[in-house]
């Protein structure tokens, strides 16, 4: 339940960066209240919270009673709908609250103690209401007609309706979707092996710096060293770092093979032609979406091998490498910000979305609905969690004063926002979007904030440390998730083909695939072998296809963000009204509503004529220096 909750951002596949100085080490108690978020919000204790989950636990039991009745009529059909969205409104607060205090701190005992209890309520609820898809698949199309014109209230529900007739195919015997229920009992271990091993447990080495310091190389201080302006600093944690993972290697392979062979047995359990058609048909996306993502990337890989020798030119490097890629391009000049100058920032740039959009990102900053600064033992990265629709979403950063850490926070609250507004809107049924359009949102705002930057900064050297954070967004949100996604979508296929997905099998893999997108045997970017293992460092590889939405998402919100902002009539209103529909469509259907086809390649093609004028503008811009 969690994945399915959780709107995770970009930060964290590579990591959001860490508090500046000491506070990188800081035990959370020492951080000051108004940073952290309040958790109480959702209850006002933990025992508030456990005798909440005991009560549900009871109710829970009342599904039993609903089997044979469904198809009987449609006052009954309402009754069991009803009956679930109440429960798993209040189970999804449950479960937010759990995690959000897990998060906090994975090394607490009782923290994870709460989720494993929400895991076995959710397995064994499940296995409760198993006779429900088949029931339900089993009524005649013409009886749930005649149900939705006799109740009214029924209208809510006729989407998922709708959905049940769609997916019939893939739903199974009463006994064998029992069977699948008891399968959470086991299924989710590798995930939850590695969030505990990566984020917690696994060891890191001791560096020695240029110049004599010692650095425990944690994903922390790799993330700060990793945009380090001493290149010598760079090569060296770059090397210990990849070399750590790969001591590893064999370890993170079984938990990434476990996975992977969970969402294959799932999709041929299910009768679905692959893991790839059972991550797309529920929410009606065509598998084509996904194949025409991966196959234009490659066809403009060129464009990304621009950026990258734009990047070694502005460095004044001979060679580009894989260790360069996050360093500062513009020498002596860094974009920092307090948090406090970021939230004014961030909130001169949503101006264009209105006052309501401005006055409740202004209330959440107000009102602790965001966990700013890392803390020992703190999960890493970023994202929104809007799982709780009567009380509000809530973000986790690991703040660090850099420009994309104010740019990851207008990210994860334009998912935040998405969550607000849907929940809003909504009946609890359709409040809940899907992935395909989650990152639509976040990375709307990011366009909003790049604009508004661009116009703000007059000081040459400035602009182009600004756009070039522009290009790494293209970089890191269009070529980078699209390569995680033909990793993913390779890694699949080789285990459907009967591969053994060791992690030296995974390595080499990933490897390949990184070469030719920094274009490595033309030159462009130097790859070190070890960096082959980088994949052990990205969670959303246990997520099941969900990756590649990042850059679908980003490619359709440069679309709409453009339509905003060039003022164009109804523009604001049709991204408003998308925001605040939920799941009450399909997502392609919603984005065609809003403003762009994502079943059409001009999308893709505007966005790669966008970074293509970014890199224009750079290099008049070099010329005039």
């Amino acid at each position: 339940m969690k994945k399915q909750m959780l709107s995770f951002s970009m930060a964290a596949l590579m990591l959001a960066g860490v508090a500046t100085g000491a506070s990188a080490q800081k035990e959370r108690s020492e951080i000051a209240d108004k940073y952290k978020w309040n958790v109480y919000d959702l209850y006002n204790s933990d025992e508030a919270w456990s005798n909440r989950k005991a009560e549900l636990t009871r109710e829970s039991e009342k599904i039993v009673s609903f089997k044979g009745t469904l198809g009987s009529s449609a006052q009954n059909l309402l009754k069991y709908l009803q009956f679930n969205d109440n429960l798993m409104k209040e189970a999804s607060r449950l479960s937010l609250y759990a995690s959000l205090k897990a998060d906090s701190d994975l090394r607490d005992a009782d923290n994870q103690a709460r989720q494993k209890e929400l895991n076995q309520f959710f397995v064994e609820y499940s296995q409760k209401a198993s006779f429900v898809s088949p029931e339900l698949a089993a009524i005649p199309k013409e009886t749930i007609d005649k149900f939705l014109s006799e109740e009214p209230a029924l209208a809510t529900y006729k989407m998922g309706l709708e959905r049940i007739y769609r997916m019939k195919e893939h739903t199974l015997s009463p006994a064998e979707e029992a069977l699948m229920a008891k399968t959470g009992l086991i299924t989710g271990t590798a995930s939850n092996v590695y969030e505990v091993f990566s984020d917690a447990e696994m060891p890191w080495p001791t560096i020695t710096l240029s110049d004599g310091s010692q650095v425990e190389l944690t994903k922390q201080a790799f993330a700060m060293l990793r945009s380090s302006s001493n290149r010598a600093d760079r090569e060296i944690a770059f090397q210990a770092f990849w070399d750590q993972y790969k001591k590893f290697e064999g370890t993170f392979g079984e938990m990434l093979n476990g996975e992977i062979k969970e969402h294959v047995f799932r999709a041929k359990a299910r009768n679905y032609t692959s893991a790839l058609d059972a991550a797309t048909k529920p929410n009606n996306i065509p598998m084509e979406v996904y194949h025409s993502l991966v196959e234009n990337v490659n066809a403009n890989l060129p464009t990304f091998h621009r950026y990258l020798e734009l990047k070694k030119r502005m460095m004044g490097l001979d060679q580009l490498k894989y260790s360069d890629i996050y360093a500062s391009t513009v020498k002596g000049v860094e974009l920092k910000y307090s948090y406090e100058e970021a939230q004014a920032l961030i909130l001169e740039s949503l101006k264009p979305l209105g006052k309501e959009y401005s006055d409740v990102v202004a209330h959440s900053f107000k009102n602790r609905w965001i966990d700013i600064y890392p803390n020992k033992g703190k999960r890493s990265g970023a994202y929104s969690n809007g799982a709780a629709y009567d009380v509000h979403p809530y973000i986790l950063m690991n703040y660090n004063e850099q420009y994309n850490d104010v740019s990851t926070l207008t990210h994860e609250l334009g998912h935040t926002m998405h969550s607000y507004f849907s929940n809003k809107t909504q009946p609890y049924a359709t409040s809940r979007y899907v992935t395909f359009v989650a990152e639509v949102a976040s990375t709307f705002n990011e366009a909003l904030l790049n604009d508004m930057m661009q116009k703000k900064i007059k000081d040459k050297e400035q602009k182009l440390a600004l756009l070039m954070s522009m290009l790494d967004g293209f970089k890191g949100t269009l070529f980078r998730q699209t390569q995680f996604a033909e990793y993913e979508l390779k890694i699949h296929e080789a285990s459907e083909a009967g591969v053994p997905l060791t992690g030296k099998v995974l390595s080499k893999m990933y490897y390949d695939i990184a070469k030719k997108y920094y274009g490595h045997d033309k030159g462009v970017c130097i790859v070190d072998e070890n960096v082959g293992a980088e994949w052990a460092y990205i969670p959303h590889f246990y997520m099941n296809f969900y990756v590649y939405q990042y850059s679908t998402s980003f490619v359709a919100s440069q679309a709409l963000a453009s339509k905003v902002l060039a003022g164009e009539k109804g523009a604001k209103e049709r991204y408003m009204k998308f925001i605040s529909a939920g799941g009450s469509d399909y997502p392609i259907n919603l984005l065609k509503d809003a403003g762009v086809d994502m079943t059409s390649p001009e999308p893709f093609k505007a966005t790669i004529a966008a970074m293509n004028k970014i890199m224009d503008e750079i290099e008049l811009l070099l010329k005039k220096k």
